[in-house]
C-alpha cells in the first residue's frame, strides 16, 4: 500500500499506470467492448474515413474493409502477451545469470558476462531479426527472441546489484548463522535488489512492445489471421497517401503503449532511488 501511495502523490507515475491499467482492461474486455468482427472483410467499405460520432466505423476501415477498432482493440492482446511473457523470461534468465556471476565471481562471472556483452555488441532489432530467422517466424519464435535481446541488460543490472549488497551486513550475518550460498542469493541479496529490476522491467515492456511491432512489420513475429499493430502497420504502408488513418491510429496505439510504460517505470525509479528523494 505504500508504494501506491506513492505512485498516486508521483504524477508521472499516476500517468503511466493509468494508461498501463487502460491497456490491460481493454484487452481483458476486448471479446465484449469490439464494435465489430476484427478479421471480418468487406470490399464495399475498403478504406472508409473515420467517423468519430454517427459512423460505425469510429476509426475508419482498411485494405479489406476490416474495422480498425476492433483490430487494434483485439491487437492489444497480442502487445501484452508478448510484452510480458518476454520480459518475464528476460527478468528471470537475467536475476538467474547476474546473481550467480556477481555472486560467485572468478572464471564464472568472466564467463557469464563476457557471453552478455558479445549478445549486447549487436544492435538489438537486428538481433532479433537473426533469431527469428533461425527458429522461424510465429508469436512465441517473437517472444524467444525479444527475451533473449533483454536478458544482457537484466544480467548486467543484477550482477551490480549483487556485488554492490553481498558484502552488506546483512549477507554476513547470514553466512555467520550458516545459510547456505542460495538461500543467501536468492532470499537476501535479490530480495533487496528488487526494485531496480523492477524498473528495468517495467521500462523493458516499452521496448518489447516496440520490438514486437517491428518484427511483425517485417513479417517475422505474429502471423496471420492472428491481429498485430505491427502487421497492421506493414499492410497498410502502401496506402499510407491516400488512407492515412489505419497507420495512425495503429501507430498511436504502440506510441501511447509505450508511453505508459515509459512513464510508469520513470516514476518507479523516482520512487524507489533515495538519492532522488528530497
Amino acid at each position: 500500500m505504500g508504494s501506491l501511495k506513492k505512485i498516486i502523490r508521483n504524477r508521472q507515475a499516476l500517468l503511466g499506470l493509468i494508461i498501463v491499467v487502460g491497456l490491460i482492461l481493454v484487452a481483458l474486455l476486448a471479446p465484449f467492448i469490439m464494435p465489430h468482427n476484427p478479421n471480418q472483410p468487406s470490399l464495399f467499405i475498403r478504406y472508409q474515413s473515420p467517423d468519430f460520432f454517427a459512423g460505425d466505423y469510429i476509426l475508419g476501415t482498411d485494405d479489406l474493409g476490416r474495422d480498425v477498432l476492433s483490430r487494434i482493440i483485439i491487437g492489444s492482446r497480442i502487445t501484452l502477451q508478448i510484452g510480458i511473457i518476454a520480459v518475464g523470461l528476460s527478468l528471470v534468465l537475467g536475476v538467474v545469470l547476474g546473481g550467480i556471476a556477481g555472486y560467485v565471481g572468478g572464471n564464472l562471472d568472466e564467463l557469464i558476462m563476457r557471453i552478455m556483452d558479445i549478445i549486447l555488441s549487436f544492435p538489438s532489432i537486428l538481433l532479433a531479426i537473426l533469431v527469428v530467422a533461425i527458429i522461424g517466424p510465429g508469436f512465441l519464435n517473437a517472444m524467444l527472441a525479444i527475451a533473449i535481446v533483454r536478458t544482457p541488460q537484466m544480467a548486467r543490472i543484477t550482477r551490480a546489484q549483487v556485488l554492490s549488497l553481498k558484502e552488506e551486513d546483512f549477507v554476513l550475518a547470514a553466512r555467520a548463522l550458516g545459510c547456505g550460498h542460495m538461500q543467501i542469493l536468492f532470499r537476501h541479496i535479490l530480495r533487496n535488489a528488487f526494485a531496480p529490476m523492477l524498473v528495468v522491467a517495467t521500462m523493458g515492456m516499452g521496448t518489447a512492445v516496440i520490438m514486437e511491432a517491428s518484427l511483425s512489420f517485417l513479417g517475422l513475429g505474429t502471423q496471420p489471421p492472428t491481429v498485430s499493430w505491427g502487421r497492421m502497420l506493414s499492410a497498410a504502408r502502401e496506402s499510407i497517401s491516400f488512407a492515412p488513418h489505419v497507420t495512425f491510429f495503429a501507430g498511436m496505439a504502440i506510441f501511447i503503449t509505450v508511453l505508459g510504460f515509459n512513464l510508469l517505470g520513470d516514476g518507479l525509479r523516482d520512487i524507489f532511488d533515495p538519492r532522488l528523494k528530497e
